[in-house]
């Protein structure tokens, strides 16, 4: 490069022609922006009483939700059937699920002993004010019966029509165990679901990269509907979910790479973060999910385990919405509605979170998910519509305590079992969204790491 070139000033044309491109703004820094303005124009717009600027958020915010709601249902299926098929590659492939699943229970089971204790030691529902009558009985809710009668469609049109990505997932896996059995005989399906999958994904990162302005939206409305009086009647129940899923977050995580993967935890966050921002702002573990597999990949994990273990969590490892929060909500309407909750109550929550969490089914929102508790503690339905007002502002923070989770355990399987790349996990950098997408799409057409070689798990 010649020194007039290099003198150019950013923007500006070089003698031969080309324009300089400015840089870029970091995928971070356009989120927090997102935050600020969302917060201002809310704020204006409840304050000065500006319809307008209401309804015009409330439809940004609802799009940007819609364009991720979009892709899930396919992206559910293919992703799982993929990600079942993949496991041929994987030696002891049985043995490195089963894995999975344990630790997706430990770290449950460990979030929801903490929402518990804050919970007593709290006591969210004294003074706020509300009363029972409050209370809305929700249109959709959960109980067992509809859990377990739920897994199994009655056909294969309607999960996909009304969004059940618990039947979605039941699907998927029957598929994807039939095409590992009819093995040849199945290349060409396989070769296909695996198109369609790169396809979703790819338009999928078109929707991620309109998150900033989505987070106007989305912030922008709940300030300008709720307002901060609405937000002050619930202080001590938000901030005791906001400080579990921190606790859960920056002290169980941490704590659980130190000694369990014996991996720095710091570099954790580092190569995660763009997973866990997104997920933040997003509010949906699906719409999260193809970033969540490339940072998780780009911390060592193999190509090959990370296609199963991440859309598998996608679905089904909710510590935020599934342990955490109906922990906290339980006692919490248990406290407006005069309920005593014992020790056997305490252990029905632990046991729900661990068992029905696959209820939240990585969408916005959890109410499925507390309707269950609820039902399953003999509490009061209407209980719930204490809390939908609130619900949006929770649950930021409980998808990003689900994505933090869905990376967390395949690096924990991978260290223990002796197949993360160390070197990977150790150099991971907190590269933007682009650069994520970029290195996906060269992996891609590279065959990706692993993606041509079993990855060994010792016998």
């Amino acid at each position: 490069m010649s020194a007039n070139t290099a003198s150019t000033p950013a923007g500006e044309q070089s003698g031969n022609g080309s324009r300089i491109s400015l840089p870029k703004v970091p995928f971070w820094a356009q989120i927090v922006a997102g935050l600020v303005l969302g917060v201002l124009l809310g704020w204006l717009a409840r304050s000065q009483d500006v319809s307008w600027l209401k309804d015009t958020l409330d439809q940004i915010g609802s799009i940007f939700v819609q364009l991720l709601k979009l892709a899930v249902a396919p992206l559910v299926f293919f992703a799982i059937l993929v990600s079942i098929t993949n496991l041929r590659k994987v030696n002891n492939a049985a043995r490195l699920a089963g894995r999975t699943l344990l630790w997706f229970l430990i770290t449950s089971l460990i979030a929801v002993a903490i929402g518990i204790t804050i919970g007593l030691v709290t006591n969210p529902g004294a003074g706020t004010g509300l009363t029972p009558a409050d209370g809305q009985k929700p249109e959709n809710s959960g109980s067992w019966i509809d859990f377990l009668t739920g897994i199994v469609p009655t056909d294969v049109i309607t999960p996909f029509t009304e969004l059940n990505v618990l039947q979605i997932v039941f699907m998927a896996a029957v598929a994807g165990i039939a095409a590992l059995k009819l093995g040849e005989r199945a290349k060409p399906v396989l070769a296909l679901s695996e198109a369609v999958l790169e396809l979703l994904q790819k338009a999928l990162w078109w929707v991620i990269r309109l998150a900033p302005i989505g987070t106007v939206g989305l912030i922008g409305y709940a300030i300008a509907d709720y307002g901060w009086d609405l937000i002050g009647k619930y202080a001590t129940f938000t901030a005791d979910v906001y400080i579990g899923c921190a606790i859960v977050l920056f002290g169980v995580y941490p704590l659980l790479l130190a000694v369990a993967a014996r991996v720095n935890p710091v570099q954790f966050f580092k190569g995660a973060w763009p997973a866990i921002q997104l997920a933040f702002v997003s509010r949906s573990s699906v719409g999260t999910m193809p970033v969540t597999q490339k940072v998780t990949e780009r911390l060592g994990v193999p190509k090959d385990y990370t296609s199963f273990a991440v859309p598998f969590g996608a679905t089904t490892k909710m510590d935020g919405c599934a342990a955490i929060y109906p922990a906290l909500a339980a006692i919490f309407i248990a406290q407006i509605f005069d309920v005593q909750l014992g020790v056997q109550d305490y252990l029905l929550i632990a046991f729900v979170s661990v068992v029905g969490s696959a209820a939240t089914a990585g969408l916005t929102g959890a109410t499925v998910m507390l309707t269950l508790t609820l039902s399953t503690l003999g509490l009061p339905l209407e209980g719930v519509g204490l809390l939908l007002a609130i619900d949006p502002i929770l649950d930021m923070i409980r998808t990003a305590t689900n994505v933090a989770g869905q990376a967390l355990v395949p690096v924990i399987v991978a260290a223990r079992e002796g197949i993360l790349d160390r070197d990977a996990y150790d150099h991971a950098s907190a590269s933007p969204i682009d650069d994520l997408a970029d290195a996906g799409a060269a992996g891609d057409a590279e065959g990706g790491r692993g993606r041509d070689r079993e990855v060994a798990v010792p016998a």
